[in-house]
């Protein structure tokens, strides 16, 4: 939660709610450094919470890991843990419109226009079943 905050609302200066009920429900899935301190974090909602599809959300990488690699080793295993959990499901985002190379790389294909996410551009992007 504390990367979260870090990187969500301190470093994007946005001012929201981070911290919701889809937290109880949700895998979290996150890497921590010899130390223990974590330094990237994302998690799988179940289906029907936010979207239809399962969702991946909240990914975040601390700010001196990121350019390493870690946020595209971080989606890899997101995305397996879906597919085990979800087999055949898909999965829907709303990502950061800037993101929108990012995901496309793991095959998410952007399904909107961009919409305005406490004041942060935004688009939906899916990852159709590969099932």
């Amino acid at each position: 939660l504390m990367l979260r905050q870090d990187v969500f609302v301190i470093e994007q200066d946005c001012i929201y709610p981070d911290i919701d009920t889809k937290d109880d429900d949700a895998l979290h899935v996150f890497c921590r450094d010899q130390s223990g301190a974590i330094l990237a974090y994302a998690r799988l909602v179940p289906p029907g919470l936010k979207f239809a599809e399962p969702a991946v959300g909240r990914v975040v990488v601390a700010r001196h890991a990121r350019a390493t690699g870690l946020g595209v080793l971080l989606m890899e295993h997101v995305l397996e843990d879906a597919q085990k959990l979800y087999p055949g499901m898909g999965n829907r985002i709303s990502a950061q419109a800037h993101l929108k190379r990012f995901y496309s790389q793991f095959g998410y294909e952007q399904v909107s226009d961009e919409y305005d996410e406490d004041g942060i551009p935004h688009i939906e992007m899916l990852l159709s079943s590969t099932s």
